[in-house]
């Protein structure tokens, strides 16, 4: 648990133990992995520190033993999933690499990144030991495009990598990138190579980048089936989901993520055929904006029905009635192990002729009462099925992400500032016209 009280004083215990003068049971390895964030924290204290709040704690601790160690001894060492953003980069570097002597040495298992540069990133990756590195998340505001990516998997090295998460825009190029004679990306041969050396690379999430006519590029080199695969708004095409539909992944998949693609109205037979080849493995799909509409449920559910290890479906923002709802709601009962449902709010709460994909405006703007009336005969449909087991809801804005709830406020400074310094690049180029 991320109990704050919990995890203040066992830290401060790690410190005190280092501190102490010789003694019996010498502590040669610290555990502070595998911390669940919940969106409620069910202790006496009430407060949850999260995986930011935990990294900065472990970071600052490090360095006033740094600043004061005790007579020399082997150090312990310490690990820990660290989150590093422009907050607190300065402390988790200097932790990590301590200019003398180290009671507590950090051991990284899994890195997530935000709101850096790419300059910082590379740093605090070197120092976090990439040997060892299992999970990497570089998200949202580290602006990367191809080159860097090639430069960090290249220069960097992860040996132990098995979960990939790059941000939106990562397989872009360079600004003023040429192309090879054949037209080719140099940089995405050269990723897709650096990636087939990873041996035990199970999970790559790639969304929000551009992939289209090059996901076999890509995933065709590697060496490992991939079990997770986050493809969402990559903008796919025909060449795309038929490599996807009959590639060695297929079989392995248990969590699948497609959404911002039109699979019905333009693959429906390749995205079926995906379906029937994971549907053995198959734990979590999304397919959220993927314009589902009402003529498309006999499909939907046909491509659904040979899912029974299916626990997850999300399938928000798509155009569906009431009606075609209860369809779907009724199938749904036969997959055994379905335990959670998101799923839009129906197209009768909103206005007629309510566009899709909505913006933020758009998709709040719903008569909530109609929803609720849905919404409780959708549960009702599950009861007399006897799956009450069944937890469904509609988030409208996500789901749950501890990690932005965390350092939203930073998060927010950053984009300001993104902004203000457009604003000023705009206002030079307007000048010198």
């Amino acid at each position: 648990r991320a109990c704050r009280a919990c995890l203040e004083a066992c830290v401060q215990g790690l410190a005190d133990h280092v501190l102490r003068a010789g003694g019996p049971g010498r502590l040669r390895v610290a555990d502070l992995t595998g911390i669940r964030d919940v969106r409620v924290q069910r202790c006496p204290c009430g407060r949850a520190l999260g995986r930011w709040g935990r990294t900065e704690l472990l970071a600052r601790t490090c360095c006033q033993l740094q600043a004061a160690p005790p007579a020399a001894r082997r150090p312990i060492r310490v690990l820990a999933d660290l989150f590093v953003t422009e907050g607190n980069f300065k402390v988790v570097v200097q932790a990590l690499g301590p200019a003398g002597p180290a009671p507590l040495r950090v051991h990284c298992l899994s890195f997530r990144a935000d709101s850096l540069g790419p300059s910082q990133l590379l740093h605090v990756l070197r120092l976090a030991g990439p040997g060892e590195l299992r999970k990497l998340e570089v998200v949202h505001n580290v602006r990367l495009h191809a080159g860097h990516v090639q430069q960090l998997l290249a220069q960097v090295g992860f040996p132990q990598l098995a979960s990939l998460t790059l941000p939106a825009k990562a397989f872009d190029a360079p600004p003023s990138s040429p192309l090879t004679p054949h037209g080719e990306d140099p940089f995405l041969a050269s990723i897709a190579w650096e990636l087939s050396q990873m041996t035990q690379l199970t999970e790559l999430s790639v969304a929000f980048s551009t992939l289209t006519g090059k996901v076999q590029k890509l995933l065709g080199p590697l060496r490992t089936p991939l079990r997770v695969l986050d493809l969402a708004n990559c903008s796919l095409n025909h060449a795309d989901m038929a490599f996807l539909a009959d590639c060695a992944h297929s079989t392995y998949l248990e969590v699948l993520d497609l959404s911002g693609h039109g699979l019905f109205r333009l693959f429906p037979s390749t995205f079926f055929r995906l379906l029937g080849r994971a549907a053995q493995t198959l734990r979590i799909l999304t397919l959220e904006e993927c314009s589902i509409e009402d003529s498309h449920m006999s499909m939907l559910i046909l491509a659904l029905s040979p899912c029974h290890e299916l626990c997850e479906l999300r399938f928000l923002g798509n155009p569906l009635s009431a009606r075609a709802l209860r369809r779907l709601f009724t199938a749904l009962c036969e997959l055994p192990k379905l335990r959670c449902v998101e799923f839009p709010v129906p197209k009768d709460c909103y206005p007629e002729g309510t566009a899709y994909p909505q913006d933020e405006l758009a998709m709040s703007k719903f008569d909530q009462q109609k929803y609720d009336v849905i919404a409780e005969d959708l549960r009702a449909v599950l009861l007399r099925a006897g799956r009450g087991d069944i937890q469904v809801c509609t988030p409208l804005f996500g789901s749950f992400d501890p990690d932005i709830q965390e350092t939203s406020n930073e998060l927010g400074a950053f984009l300001l500032q993104a902004f203000k310094t457009a604003l000023e690049n705009f206002s030079r180029a307007l000048e010198q016209m």
